[in-house]
């Protein structure tokens, strides 16, 4: 492969383009991260922080299906869809119902399971690259229920990763209280997954890998993507809205929930919708978490990280350019109230991002269907930080011409 003309551009400076690009860079390749925001400011600045691996099961099956009409009359739901964007959504929605076949979801189980199996591995690679292993937390996450019925509800999720051998431990009301005393007496059950770990800042993390990547010679643009330049059908230069030009041996589009903008441009329609995630990051909560909480019941999570405690949850659909509806977040700081009684609400602050939306919950992670020297790696969805150093081990092993250790049919962008 002839790479001389140009580094490899990677476009979209969040925790999957960024880690991409460090990685690249660490082995020996000339990289230009290009962002029209500085790194991190997007979806990775608000994260639930959550190292997430037991969190694959895909959203569309039946179970969900079956509340979704439920959760959509109800304003404070886990799910919202704000009505006038509804048209836009039915082509998306009517993938989602085809990723429902009980056939297809043992399939994206599995796509989802290969990639949890390897997180920690790779993550343990990159903390020791980029030297922030003391960003990682030793406790793992609190799984809620109030009685059994609750449990028996999330059981599917149980049985799931019993099938693929992740660790769980179910406890009852006052273990879970032991760990957490911070827990309402209204728990009667939870379940422990100990390696759910946390980041200490997400935030922090993106721009201390963009740092040690700046360090290894790589190099930061920022500026907003409005066209590609083609020659003999591979991308050969990114063109910025300021009219600069950015030659590239090889592309990468990392955009999260922008990516579909830009796919658009080179003739390549990718169904990523935007589901908007609130968060209120609380600085004087009153108590002390050393584990993550979550209720799926009241679909909320509860994280301690950027040196407080942040309450995050819920989906929206309601595009990318509707301005937020912070009632979201405020619905879920009551519900997280339920949980820990004694959570305060002192020096608060809300905020709301976008997480990339493909309708059957695994990423696009491979080379363009159309455009020789284009990738992609885009679609992460909830687990964008859990995959982050997996999704650069296996795109930086395809872009330097190394054998990925997994198959990647599962994640390729023409399976739709």
């Amino acid at each position: 492969m002839n790479h001389s003309k140009g580094p490899i551009a990677v476009v979209g400076a969040g925790i999957i383009g960024t880690t991409l690009a460090f990685e690249l860079q660490r082995r020996g390749e000339s990289v230009v991260l290009v962002d029209r925001d500085a790194p991190g400011k997007g979806a990775s600045y608000g994260n639930m922080a959550s190292i997430a691996v037991t969190e694959f099961l895909p959203a569309s099956r039946p179970a969900v299906w079956a509340q979704m009409p439920k959760w959509l009359l109800d304003p404070e739901g886990p799910v919202r869809i704000r009505p006038g964007y509804l048209p836009r959504l039915l082509p998306w929605f009517l993938r989602f119902l085809a990723a429902s076949r009980p056939s297809k979801l043992r399939e994206l189980e599995a796509a989802g399971a290969v990639l949890c199996q390897r997180v920690h591995e790779d993550l343990d690679a990159l903390l020791r690259h980029t030297g922030l292993s003391h960003m990682l937390s030793v406790e793992g996450c609190l799984s809620l229920y109030r009685d059994d019925a609750e449990y028996r509800a999330d059981r599917e999720h149980i049985e799931l990763l019993e099938r693929f051998g992740f660790r769980h431990e179910v406890l009852d009301g006052n273990a879970a209280r032991a760990l957490e005393p911070a827990l309402t007496r209204e728990i009667g059950r939870a379940v422990l997954f100990p390696d759910n770990r946390s980041i200490s800042d997400p935030y922090r993390f993106v721009t201390a890998i963009a740092e040690r990547f700046l360090a290894l010679g790589g190099t930061i643009e920022r500026g907003e993507v409005a066209d590609f330049e083609d020659r003999d059908g591979a991308v050969s230069a990114l063109r910025l809205k300021d009219g600069r030009r950015i030659a590239a041996s090889r592309t990468v589009i990392a955009a999260g929930a922008y990516t579909a903008r830009l796919s658009r441009l080179l003739d390549e329609p990718i169904p990523l919708e935007t589901e908007r995630g609130y968060h209120t990051q609380i600085m004087a909560p009153g108590i002390a978490m050393r584990h993550s909480i979550i209720w799926p019941a009241r679909a909320f999570m509860v994280t301690p990280t950027a040196g407080g405690i942040r309450v995050g949850g819920t989906v929206e659909m309601a595009g990318l350019d509707a301005a937020p509806d912070y009632r979201r977040a405020r619905v879920l700081l009551k519900r997280a109230q339920e949980a820990l009684p004694q959570l305060q609400a002192g020096e608060a602050s809300e905020w709301m991002g976008h997480r990339p939306a493909l309708p059957d919950t695994v990423p696009v992670m491979g080379p363009s269907a159309k455009r020789r020297a284009l990738y992609y790696a885009t679609g992460h969805g909830h687990l964008g930080l859990t995959y982050a150093a997996t999704n650069a081990r296996l795109m930086a092993d395809l872009l330097t011409g190394i054998e990925p250790p997994i198959d990647l049919t599962p994640y390729r962008v023409d399976r739709f």
